[in-house]
């Protein structure tokens, strides 16, 4: 018999249904549907998707997931994926994730820490297996993940978290970095646009930038502070400029503030980098296609990325928790003077 004679089962497919139509055991239709964990024939593989294919079979997840004792996904909690920061972050996750069999669940906190709270609490209740967490606190209450016996690493942690399981780099080694390099150039006088957070502790960025203008002898600039957006640099842009001691050069804390006092400095009748240099914060693709580009203190995404979802599954498996610590490049371009 063929199997285009075999009728169409009534009611939901099942994975008896695709073996018999199939001609083959459930195990096989198993194996085919998880990618194994034993290997099948081409040929026989593809009468398995064919049977799938026809008979419209689709596998119950939550079935699954009861059965394994593990729904095979991780949540994601990011400030907001429209910077290009954390879209470039969350696609590694992705990526890493995927890599180990796991799908993921992204969401918006909005640098909100009541929605940030609630994305929490909605994760837990669809039983993901591990959530990756940007917070806006350095220390935030996890409380309901820890009673749901779900793993939690934290994300963007410049600095040990006790009893956490975090990722991140030494912002003030990076922002050093920047600061020592336009320093390099001449500048004397160098401003800070700093990005505002709801922590209350002073941003690791703003102490690397006082660090290296003290080593070097040299006074604080002017600093504004400002959201670490596009419209937030060009508000701190707006404002450094109309300074009585208005900079030669400024530090952005991240890339999308850069981009921001690009436009506000060229608004302003002025170039960079000949009247006042830049340099900023994380790497993102958009910096390398600014105009100028901008010299840029790149985090590595993907190794963070890899690093923060094989600890929330070592978690999941009783690792005791510690502090993951990567070093960060600066990526020299032209925004800072540098040819």
């Amino acid at each position: 018999m063929t199997t285009s004679a075999v009728p169409s089962p009534r009611g939901p497919v099942t994975r008896k249904d695709v073996a018999r139509f199939a001609g083959v055991s459930t195990a096989v239709v198993s194996y085919v549907v998880n990618g194994g964990p034993k290997k099948v024939a081409p040929a026989t593989e593809a009468k398995v998707q064919d049977a799938i294919r026809v008979l419209g079979y689709r596998p119950n997840a939550a079935a699954r997931a009861l059965k394994l004792g593990s729904s095979e996904t991780l949540g994601l909690i990011v400030p907001d994926i429209a910077n290009p920061f954390f879209s470039l972050f969350s696609h590694a996750v992705e990526d890493a994730a995927a890599a180990l069999g796991y799908a993921l669940v992204l969401s918006n906190s909005d640098g909100n820490l009541a929605k940030e709270r609630r994305n929490v609490r909605n994760l837990a209740a669809r039983q993901v297996d591990g959530v990756l967490l940007a917070s806006v606190l350095f220390e935030p209450d996890l409380e309901v993940l820890e009673t749901a016996d779900i793993p939690a690493v934290l994300l963007n942690q410049e600095r040990d978290a006790p009893g956490f399981n975090s990722v991140g780099v030494d912002l003030a080694a990076g922002a050093r970095i920047a600061v020592e390099h336009l320093i390099g150039h001449g500048h004397t006088n160098i401003g800070l646009a700093m990005g505002t957070n709801v922590s209350g502790s002073t941003d690791g960025r703003e102490l690397g930038w006082r660090q290296a203008l003290q080593e070097a002898g040299l006074p604080e600039g002017p600093i504004a502070y400002s959201a670490f957006t596009r419209p937030g640099g060009y508000a701190a842009g707006q404002r450094l400029l109309a300074s009585v001691n208005r900079p030669t050069a400024i530090f952005a804390t991240s890339d999308m503030q850069g981009i921001g006092l690009l436009r506000a400095i060229h608004e302003a009748g002025l170039s960079v980098p000949g009247d006042i240099a830049i340099a900023s914060f994380d790497g993102s693709a958009d910096s390398e296609y600014s105009w100028p580009p901008l010299t840029t203190v790149e985090q590595p995404v993907v190794a963070m990325a890899e690093a923060a979802v094989g600890a929330l599954l070592e978690a999941g498996r009783g690792g005791k928790p510690r502090h993951r610590i990567f070093p960060t490049t600066l990526r020299i371009r032209q925004s800072c003077g540098c040819p």
